[in-house]
C-alpha cells in the first residue's frame, strides 16, 4: 500500500454517518474513496456544491461540474449547487463538521502552514484560512517528511494558513493529536516503531505508555 492511500483510509475512519466535510485539493481527495461501509458522507466544495462524488466513469465530464482545484467531479442524486458566497458562508459559519487539508508543516502549537512557500508561485490561498478557522473539526492529512526533513517541526517556518489548533494529523508514519500540553502520539503506522517516529519528527512528543498501530478503513 502506497503511503497517500494509508493515509486517506486512516482519515476515513474519522467521519461519521452523514457528516457535512470538505476535502482539500490533492491527497484528501482520496479520502471520498475509502469510506467505511455504511457511512454516508456529504461532500462540500468552496466553488459552490454539497453532494459531489468521483466522477462515476470516464468520459463524462462536465465543464461545468467541477470541485475547487478545477478537476471534474459528479454529484448524486439531490445535490445542491449554489454561488461561492452562500458556499463560503456555510464554512465561516460554521457549519462544515470536517474538513481534511494537506499540509507542508504542523508545529507543535498544532498551527497549520499549508498554503505558501515563499518564492514560489501559488494560485492563491484559496478557502485554506477559511476552512481551517470555520470548521468545526480539521483533520491534516500529509507525509511525515519531505526530502528528508520533517513536516512536524518544533515552530512552522512557513506562513501560518491560521493560528487555531487543529484537531488531528495523520501521516504515513503516525496519528498526532495537538492538544493544550502538546503534541500526543497516538498511533504509529503498520510497520513503524515508537522509535522511528521519534528520529523523524522535528517538534517533541508526548509518548504514552501503550501507543497503538492506526487502523486503516478495509
Amino acid at each position: 500500500m502506497d503511503e497517500k492511500t494509508l493515509i486517506a483510509k486512516r482519515v476515513a475512519l474519522e467521519f461519521k454517518d452523514g457528516d457535512l466535510a470538505n476535502l482539500g485539493i490533492g491527497l484528501p481527495t482520496l479520502v471520498a474513496r475509502h469510506l467505511p461501509t455504511g457511512i454516508d458522507v456529504f461532500f462540500q466544495s468552496e466553488n459552490g456544491i454539497i453532494g459531489m462524488q468521483a466522477l462515476p466513469q470516464e468520459g463524462v465530464a462536465w465543464n461545468d461540474l467541477t470541485d475547487a482545484g478545477g478537476s471534474p467531479i459528479g454529484a448524486i442524486p439531490g445535490a445542491a449547487a449554489f454561488d461561492s458566497a452562500l458556499s463560503f458562508g456555510f464554512i465561516r459559519g460554521g457549519h462544515l463538521d470536517v474538513t481534511v487539508l494537506g499540509g507542508l508543516q504542523v508545529d507543535e502549537v498544532g498551527h497549520l502552514a499549508n498554503w505558501m512557500v515563499p518564492g514560489k508561485m501559488v494560485p492563491g490561498m484559496g478557502g485554506a484560512m477559511d476552512l481551517v478557522s470555520g470548521a468545526k473539526r480539521v483533520i491534516v492529512a500529509m507525509t511525515h517528511t519531505a526530502k528528508g526533513e520533517s513536516k512536524i517541526m518544533k515552530r512552522c517556518t512557513l506562513p501560518l494558513t491560521s493560528v487555531r489548533r487543529v484537531d488531528l494529523v495523520v501521516t504515513d508514519m503516525a496519528v498526532i493529536e495537538p492538544t493544550e500540553e502538546g503534541l500526543v502520539l497516538k498511533e504509529t503506522a503498520p510497520g513503524v516503531t515508537v522509535e522511528q517516529v521519534l528520529a523523524a519528527t522535528e517538534a517533541a512528543l508526548i509518548v504514552p505508555a501503550e501507543v497503538p498501530v492506526m487502523p486503516i478503513s478495509a
